[in-house]
């Protein structure tokens, strides 16, 4: 049995980014993220809708701060007390995993998309997308970037600026590009 693109980027292999299915969910996505970036500050509970809506799980007691970017939304699972500040963008194009207690700062962004490196296969069009696990109690700092494929521990936070590139275990404070224990806690 064939795989959809679909099946293929949760599935962590090659596929194709402009397949007519995964550039009509963006679009979808884009519309629901405009009612949601642009609503006023008393349409609280427009803001909510679009959020339970649009992510795959969300906890209760969540707020996110416009603007707020996202590929798809419907592979965010979250826990509950999330919050996201202004200008974090999620690219999930893999399942991003979100526990519970998570705190995130201004201008975070976590990819799950990346390109290969070999530019012969980049120029093809294909695509590769790796699943992002933040555990519980977790705290990124402001414009903190969050690499494919990596695990954050529980209770861990995670310096502003760092560039997270490979897994964070849990209970440590981390900073730096590239990002790495400076102690435990």
């Amino acid at each position: 049995m064939t795989k959809t693109e679909r099946e293929k980027m949760l599935a962590g292999e090659l596929y194709l980014g402009f397949d007519p299915e995964l550039v009509a969910l963006r679009r979808q996505t884009q519309e629901q993220l405009y009612e949601f970036n642009h609503a006023r500050p008393a349409e609280l509970e427009v803001r909510r809708s679009v959020v339970r809506s649009l992510f795959h799980t969300i906890g209760p007691n969540f707020e996110i701060t416009p603007p707020f970017f996202c590929d798809y939304g419907s592979h965010i699972r979250a826990g509950k007390n999330l919050y996201l500040n202004a200008n974090c963008t999620i690219l999930d194009c893999n399942w991003v995993t979100l526990g519970d207690n998570v705190l995130l700062a201004p201008n975070v962004q976590i990819y799950a998309a990346y390109h290969p490196t070999d530019p012969a296969v980049r120029l093809t069009g294909l695509e590769l997308a790796a699943p992002i696990t933040i555990g519980s109690n977790v705290w990124i700092g402001g414009g903190a970037i969050v690499c494919p494929g990596v695990t954050i521990g529980d209770n861990t936070t995670i310096g502003a600026g760092s560039v997270v590139t490979k897994s964070i275990p849990a209970n440590v404070v981390a900073v730096g590009n590239p990002c790495r224990v400076i102690r435990n806690i």
